[in-house]
């Protein structure tokens, strides 16, 4: 009787949530040193912001350029969360970091980090994105265990 009681009670126990970790490339962007985003990417930002809207979001991370920030602010602002830097030169140590945070985070980075990224975090990252026009992609990355199981969608179109 002690026995079915505990897996009854085992078995009414909620499940934690699932971590996700969303991944973009920065919006469309000028031409520059450090470019901000067109008007365009602009417009796609804050349609970024709509899209995550009911993700739950707990962190917001980006590179310290102003393309990525700059993308990553609507939502940063919606959420009235901080957006935190990241140093894109250490993609396993910052995949490790992600793992051990807990909460759904959204991360912004380039057309060269952020496949790498869903890599390092044990995705599947898909064809390479396209460096002069491809601004839409959208990485959702769901937590099984220590890796993740990789959705691909596109926003903004």
């Amino acid at each position: 009787m002690i026995a079915f009681a505990t897996l009854a009670a085992c078995a009414s126990t909620p499940e934690p949530d699932a971590q996700t970790i969303y991944l973009v490339r920065h919006a469309e962007k000028a031409s520059g040193q450090d470019p901000h985003l067109t008007i365009v990417g602009r417009a796609r930002a804050e349609i970024l912001a709509a899209e995550l809207a009911d993700a739950n979001l707990s962190a917001i991370y980006s590179t310290d350029t102003n393309r990525t920030r700059e993308t990553a602010a609507p939502t940063a602002n919606a959420y009235g969360l901080t957006v935190l830097p990241y140093d894109a030169s250490n993609l396993d140590t910052f995949a490790n970091m992600l793992r051990a945070t807990p909460g759904n985070i959204l991360v912004v980075g380039h057309s060269n980090t952020t496949p790498e990224l869903v890599k390092a975090l044990g995705g599947k990252p898909g064809a390479p994105i396209v460096e002069a026009t491809e601004y839409d992609r959208l990485y959702v990355l769901t937590a099984n265990g220590r890796r993740y199981r990789t959705e691909l969608r596109s926003y903004g179109n």
